[in-house]
């Protein structure tokens, strides 16, 4: 994160050196997207943490991140927000105005263009593989059994980036491959634009072969179609899905992602754990018990789901925070409606 606020100020001082708005504002807005609904969010364990965990260090290095980003986002978006960012300053510092301030140095961030640019790669992994669950139409909390990631450079995800994807897309294992053929194919797209005065007459040759799949890369950034070499700005190079496998490519155009959707009767139980952990928190939330208050928790199954919940009793327990768990023969006052049956829970502070 802290490397991404370092590119942040980069690219909105140059951008606002050239009084190129629109450019600095797109520069903001996709940083605001990876610090909320990536950052903090994947950091909510940390936020959460009691004291005394053995997890101290680790929270504060959360908050302590957290408190600088916004103090330096709230410099760098005050010419464009000049009254949010003065609520938002002048209340985590206690000084007197964010717009009395120096604007933010970037080398006083580290400098780490890898990570940030793996980062990114990640999430990108993660939105395409959340967008073929959809398509599928496989709830997020069912559990499946694997994901590959194939293309190029896919290698730069290995670095702890996996258990991250996994546990983002809800799968057991992601697999890395150079091999792209067993899921699709490469395939050029000319620009007709730019091609069009470059080759004149031979244009919808170009065309014609790039369709047929003649061409080849020439790894300087250029591409040759039939007899022709396309430069950079000339064509987009994409990837196919081979029919019946569940994939997708990457906004890259250079990787796509592969889903397993087979789901065993395993897997499915599981799924059904995790519905239930949703079930009993928003009847958390209708009690109106605290965030952190332990639960005795009574549930209610009828005999089929029953056998498929008994395993990940002690899961559910720990995910919702209760200190006990009684299966009653009878049914419990609130329904707790899971993928294709209901059961019921009760839920008290212990």
């Amino acid at each position: 994160m802290l490397a991404k606020t370092r590119q942040l100020i980069d690219d909105v001082t140059t951008s606002l050196d050239a009084y190129e708005l629109s450019d600095a504002a797109d520069s903001v807005l996709s940083f605001l997207e990876a610090l909320n609904n990536w950052y903090i969010r994947r950091s909510r364990d940390r936020f959460w943490s009691p004291a005394g965990a053995g997890t101290d260090d680790d929270k504060r290095a959360a908050y302590d991140t957290l408190y600088t980003v916004l103090v330096t986002v709230s410099k760098v978006l005050a010419p464009l927000l000049p009254f949010l960012t003065e609520e938002i300053y002048t209340t985590l510092t206690g000084e007197d105005s964010v717009h009395l301030t120096d604007w933010p140095d970037a080398t006083d961030f580290p400098s780490d263009d890898d990570l940030a640019g793996a980062m990114d790669r990640a999430r990108d992994v993660v939105t395409a593989a959340l967008n073929l669950r959809e398509d599928a139409g496989l709830r997020n909390r069912l559990p499946l059994a694997s994901l590959t990631v194939a293309g190029r450079d896919v290698d730069a995800l290995s670095d702890g980036l996996l258990e991250l994807i996994a546990d983002e897309v809800n799968v057991k294992q992601v697999l890395l491959t150079d091999d792209v053929s067993a899921f699709g194919s490469f395939v050029v797209k000319p620009n007709g634009r730019t091609i069009g005065p470059k080759f004149g007459k031979d244009t919808q040759h170009v065309i014609k072969a790039a369709k047929a799949g003649d061409w080849s890369d020439n790894g300087d950034g250029t591409v040759r179609v039939g007899e022709w070499t396309l430069e950079a700005e000339d064509f987009e190079l994409g990837l196919q899905a081979t029919e019946g496998v569940i994939a997708r490519g990457l906004r890259t155009n250079d990787a796509l992602v592969s889903l397993d959707t087979d789901v065993t009767p395993e897997l499915e139980a599981e799924g059904l754990a995790r519905d239930l952990v949703r079930a009993v928190q928003q009847a958390r939330k209708d009690a109106g018990l605290e965030v952190s208050d332990r639960i005795a928790l009574t549930l209610h199954a009828p005999g089929p789901l029953h056998d498929q919940l008994r395993p990940h009793e002690a899961y559910v327990a720990s995910q919702v925070l209760a200190t006990s768990v009684d299966w009653s023969p009878t049914p419990q006052p609130v329904e707790a409606p899971l993928a294709g049956a209901t059961m019921s829970v009760s839920v008290t502070k212990a």
